[in-house]
């Protein structure tokens, strides 16, 4: 371990690093920061990578809300890199394979250089996966080389930049802050877009819902933005999506204020007295985004094995065993030098039955899938919700000594953490199922009824931007009364 520690310590001093500010910029200056971070991100993401086409789809959809990511773009990686690695070394530090004191600056500092080393080692193996697994298809070498550092050299600054804004220079951290902007992006987009798409030969219509609606309205068939399915259009932004959007985000902000409280009092200021809440959504969107992360995983796995060792292109697939794991059906996507491939799983199979069909409203919608995906949704956010509090220091037990490391009791009862621990016992175990419950029910189903930006994405977005106004309120009142400011930063 004091190798591997040492190894660390010299990596870090050649790693790009961004120094904290000197003095505590104000939040006109954070703001602005905050708003570069954001412009150059989005800039990043409608930068197409050398020969590739912008927006081919391929079997990483799936965690491009999670991620961040827009598909041929410098984004391709999104913040995957930095979200894998920060995961790895939490997991590993929350279950104490790896011993760290996060009470200590060293520790602290050498865990944080960890994991900006494990994330440009990432960002390399991602980088080198995509172009070897023939995600941008057949492309010259010269081509692969360029897109390769064209992805390096973009993440580096995504991971920059996120420290940019964790450091002080911002608001919050970069990783929540790219993807409010691409999920709010998607959101506005398919409210709001006014291109054009093609429905068939002769007829095309606005994408987005609000342009589309008033279009009909005009012609007198303003019904049919309801559902869009009267000339034979499938997938586009509609206003059943959008009622069903606005929906999940008053569910989520009003589910996000749902909690038990369990009194406490300080045993070492006489007098004060508060609550210990115990959130519905007790950990947070985690499971879900795990969810997403294991199937997009498992399809990209299944894919590639799919495609190398299962699938004949003259005479189709042969392993019929391999079938019911996973079965695609292989298209390709011109796009200038490079024909990106693009799978789309078969039903009968495993990976079929796991995946959102998107919209259950369409026409021939697979009601069979659908069930099965809200299924697989709400078991994996439950088991992901129960590991979670154990390794990532929510248990009872982790709690209570929390608690009593903060000099305060539960009134009534011992001041021992065999005694705090019995009474938080009753409530986190339940409140961990009840929660995975909801948020995996939430997210699946908001998916199949059209919700703009995914469900996961909405989740996500509703609790960032919480977050983001619970820090503006603290920040404006650091700025107004230091001490008051300062009293709730500790809170």
């Amino acid at each position: 371990m004091g190798a591997i520690k040492d190894f660390v310590k010299g990596a870090a001093t050649v790693l790009p690093e961004i120094k904290k500010p000197v003095r505590k910029p104000s939040l006109n200056e954070k703001l602005i920061w905050t708003a570069i971070a954001v412009v150059v991100y989005m800039v990043m993401a409608v930068t197409p990578l050398t020969s590739v086409q912008i927006g081919a789809q391929s079997q990483f959809s799936y965690s491009s809300v999670i991620f961040a990511s827009a598909q041929g773009t410098l984004m391709t990686l999104g913040i995957g890199p930095i979200v894998t690695a920060g995961l790895i070394l939490q997991l590993l530090a929350g279950s104490e394979i790896i011993k760290v004191d996060f009470q200590n600056p060293d520790d602290r500092s050498i865990f944080t250089s960890a994991t900006k080393l494990l994330t440009i080692i990432v960002i390399v193996v991602e980088s080198s996966a995509y172009l070897i697994g023939g995600l941008f298809g057949s492309i010259p070498a010269s081509g692969a080389i360029a897109i390769f550092f064209e992805l390096l050299g973009a993440s580096i600054i995504v991971m920059l930049l996120d420290e940019l804004v964790q450091k002080g220079w911002g608001i919050g951290s970069g990783v929540s802050l790219f993807i409010l902007a691409g999920v709010a992006q998607k959101v506005m987009w398919d409210m709001f877009s006014p291109l054009q798409v093609t429905v068939s030969s002769t007829v095309s219509q606005y994408y987005g819902a609000i342009p589309y609606l008033i279009s009909a309205a005009f012609s007198g068939h303003a019904f049919d933005a309801i559902f869009r399915t009267s000339a034979g259009n499938s997938g586009f932004p509609t206003i059943f999506g959008l009622i069903t959007t606005i929906t999940a985000i008053l569910v989520v902000v009003y589910v996000e204020g749902m909690r038990i409280e369990i009194p406490i009092t300080s045993t070492k200021y006489r007098g004060f007295a508060g609550v210990y809440p115990i959130k519905l959504l007790y950990v947070s969107n985690i499971p879900v985004i795990l969810f997403s992360a294991l199937v997009a995983n498992i399809s990209f796995f299944f894919a590639y094995l799919w495609k190398y060792y299962d699938y004949n292109g003259s005479t189709g697939n042969y392993n019929h065993w391999f079938n019911y794991l996973a079965q695609y059906n292989i298209t390709t996507v011109q796009a200038a030098n490079a024909t990106p491939l693009t799978y789309q799983p078969l039903k009968g199979s495993l990976i079929y039955y796991m995946t959102s069909p998107n919209n259950i409203l369409l026409p021939n919608a697979d009601y069979v899938r659908a069930l099965t995906y809200v299924l697989f949704a709400v078991a994996f956010s439950v088991m992901f919700a129960k590991i979670w509090v154990e390794i990532g220091g929510l248990s009872p037990k982790a709690a209570a000594k929390n608690l009593i490391g903060a000099d305060v009791m539960v009134p009534g009862f011992r001041r021992t953490g065999a005694s705090v621990e019995a009474i938080l016992g009753k409530y986190i175990p339940v409140i961990t199922i009840i929660g995975g419950i909801f948020i995996g029910l939430l997210a699946s189903l908001t998916s199949l009824f059209g919700v703009f930006g995914t469900g996961v994405g909405l989740l996500l977005m509703v609790d960032i931007i919480i977050q983001y106004y619970q820090m503006l309120v603290k920040e404006q009142l650091e700025s107004m009364m230091p001490r008051l400011g300062a009293m709730l930063g500790r809170t």
